[in-house]
């Protein structure tokens, strides 16, 4: 069973963009930790049962094969403030006050989030259905049948 938080796990094109996001955050002042790259079948089984057949919340839709994590396109991060994760999204978000940046979880998301968006990857706190703050992607246009398919991103 394979839960790897290594960008080398990525495929070669998701680890530049991983890299490049990496980058900005922490020109932006940003720390975060990678939690999530890619996942085996059996580890994505694993995290399908939570809150279904296992003790938990449910914390993913998606069965094996149908994780964008499956296919090395995925990953998951948390920000850090003072060295502490920030999983929470209280807050009003992006606004025109400072005084409230350093408490503001939801607008901390929201930067990622945008950061993200910047180098082309696809965030899932976009996302209407099962929005997922740490959650960011890069699948090329290609749908989860196609890499079940055997296609792939080009290098």
């Amino acid at each position: 069973m394979l839960n790897s938080r290594k960008i080398e796990d990525l495929h070669p094109q998701v680890q530049k963009l991983c890299k490049e996001f990496l980058a900005r955050c922490e020109a932006e002042g940003i720390e975060v930790l990678i939690t999530s790259t890619y996942r085996d079948h059996e580890s994505q089984a694993e995290l399908y049962a939570q809150g279904r057949t296992k003790p938990g919340s449910v914390v993913t839709n998606a069965k094996p094969g149908q994780s964008w994590h499956n296919w090395r396109v995925a990953f998951d991060i948390v920000p850090l403030r003072h060295g502490k994760p920030v999983w929470g999204t209280a807050g009003n978000g992006i606004d025109s006050d400072p005084t409230d940046d350093n408490t503001d979880d939801l607008e901390l998301w929201q930067r990622i989030g945008k950061i993200g968006k910047s180098v082309g990857l696809e965030w899932a706190g976009d996302w209407k259905t099962f929005r997922e703050f740490p959650h960011f992607q890069y699948t090329g246009g290609l749908t989860l049948a196609e890499f079940a398919e055997g296609k792939t991103l080009l290098a």
